[in-house]
C-alpha cells in the first residue's frame, strides 16, 4: 500500500488541483493512504475535510523578502515545521510527496528531501511561483499544466481537474443547469465570477450593465464572492449568489463566462468548451494573462485588461458578442480544440514513475 503527501493550498487555483490529483489516486488505487498539508486560513481547512481527506496543518509561512527580525522569525519557524513534517513523513511511511506550490508545498519539498523520498511538482501557472521553482531544481518529476512553463525539468501533463468537470457534458446538462437557476434555456446566459472573494471590478461593471444586458435577453449568473454588500440590480434574467458550490451546473447552464483567468479557471474552462472573457487579476507577477495566452490566441477567448473592463466595454463589447450565436460557436469550437480533461491521469502516472523508477532527485 503506498502512502501519498500531497501540499498546497490557499486559494481554489491551489486547493482544487491538490484535490483533483487526490481523487483520481483514491479512484484508481483505493488502497492508498492520503495525507494533505495546508494551512488553518486556506480554503483547505474546509475543502480538504469535507472531501474525506486527512488534513495536517501547518503555519503559513510567506517568504520573507529582506533581512530584518521577520527573517529571524521566519527561519525558526521554517526550520520547526519542515521538522514537524519530516516526523509526519517518517511516523506516516510516506512514500512520495506531491507539492502544487504556495505557503505549504515549501517546508513539504524540503522534509521531503530531507526524509530522502521522491518529490512531484505540479504548476498551474504559465509563470511558476517560488515553491515550485526551488523544489523543481530538486527532482526530474515536474508537470506543468500550461506549454511554455519555465521550470527544470518540466513537462506538459495539463491541469489535475475535478471529477464533476471532467464528467460534464455541457450540452446534455444545459436545459438541467438553467432550470436549476430559473433560466430559460432558449436565451443565452453569461456567467460572471471573480473566485470565491469576487472582484469589485467586475461586479461593478456587470452591475451598471444590467438594464442593457436585459434588454438585449441576455441572462446573468452572477457570483459575487463573499465580500459583496453592495446593491444588485432588480431585472429579469439577472441571478446572484454570492458563492456557488456547484460550479458544473454553472458552466453548463452558461453560453460565455466572465471572469478572472486563474490557471484553475482557464483550465476547466478550455476543456469544457467555454467561450470566455478573462480579465486578469492586476495585482500580482502577470501569471494570469500569460494563464489566458493559449486560449486568447486559439480564439476561444477575449483578454480586457482590469482597468478597461467597464460598464461601458460591457454594452458595447460584451452585449454584441453573447448575443451573436455564430461568434460563441466559433470560440466554443476553439476553446474545445485546446482544452484537455486528462490533467489528473496524466500527472497521477508521473507521481507513479517517480515512485518505480528512482528517489525523484534531478539527474
Amino acid at each position: 500500500m503506498t502512502s501519498y503527501l500531497l501540499a498546497g493550498g490557499g486559494t481554489a487555483g491551489h486547493v482544487n488541483p491538490m484535490l483533483a490529483i487526490a481523487d483520481e489516486i483514491r479512484r484508481t488505487e483505493p488502497e492508498s493512504r492520503i495525507v494533505m498539508i495546508g494551512t488553518k486560513e486556506g480554503l483547505e481547512a474546509r475543502l480538504v475535510p469535507e472531501r474525506g481527506y486527512d488534513l495536517h496543518t501547518i503555519p503559513r509561512l510567506p517568504f520573507p523578502r529582506r533581512p530584518d527580525a521577520r527573517a529571524v522569525k521566519f527561519v525558526r519557524l521554517w526550520r520547526r515545521t519542515v521538522a514537524d513534517l519530516v516526523s509526519v513523513i517518517r511516523d506516516r511511511k510516506i512514500d512520495v510527496v506531491i507539492g502544487v506550490g504556495g505557503y505549504a508545498a515549501a517546508p513539504a519539498y524540503a522534509a521531503a528531501r530531507k526524509a530522502g523520498i521522491p518529490i512531484v511538482v505540479h504548476e498551474a501557472n504559465a509563470k511558476p511561483g517560488l515553491a515550485n521553482r526551488m523544489a523543481a531544481r530538486w527532482t526530474r518529476y515536474v508537470g506543468v499544466a500550461f506549454p511554455g512553463t519555465k521550470l527544470p525539468h518540466a513537462r506538459v501533463v495539463g491541469m489535475p481537474l475535478r471529477p464533476e468537470i471532467v464528467a460534464l457534458d455541457r450540452a446534455s446538462a444545459h436545459a438541467q443547469a438553467c432550470s436549476h437557476f430559473g433560466f430559460d434555456a432558449e436565451r443565452p446566459v453569461v456567467l460572471v465570477t471573480g473566485g470565491s472573494l469576487g472582484a469589485q471590478r467586475l461586479n461593478e461593471a456587470i452591475i451598471g450593465a444590467s438594464g442593457a444586458l436585459e434588454r438585449a435577453g441576455i441572462q446573468v449568473l452572477h457570483i459575487t464572492g463573499e465580500r459583496f454588500d453592495g446593491d444588485l440590480p432588480v431585472t429579469s434574467g439577472y441571478r446572484a449568489l454570492s458563492y456557488c458550490d456547484e460550479m458544473e451546473l454553472a458552466f453548463a447552464a452558461a453560453s460565455l463566462i466572465v471572469c478572472r483567468s486563474g490557471a484553475s479557471t482557464v483550465s476547466e474552462v478550455s476543456a469544457l468548451g467555454l467561450p470566455a472573457v478573462y480579465i486578469p487579476y492586476a495585482v500580482g507577477n502577470g501569471e494570469q494573462k500569460l494563464n489566458a495566452r493559449e486560449a486568447v490566441n486559439a480564439g476561444a477567448a477575449l483578454l480586457v485588461d482590469d482597468a478597461q473592463f467597464t460598464t461601458s466595454w460591457v454594452e458595447s463589447q460584451l452585449v454584441p458578442l453573447v448575443s451573436s450565436a455564430p461568434r460563441l460557436e466559433t470560440m466554443a469550437r476553439a476553446a474545445a480544440g485546446i482544452g484537455s480533461r486528462v490533467g489528473s491521469a496524466l500527472t497521477v502516472a508521473l507521481i507513479r514513475e517517480a515512485l518505480t523508477t528512482s528517489s525523484g532527485s534531478p539527474a
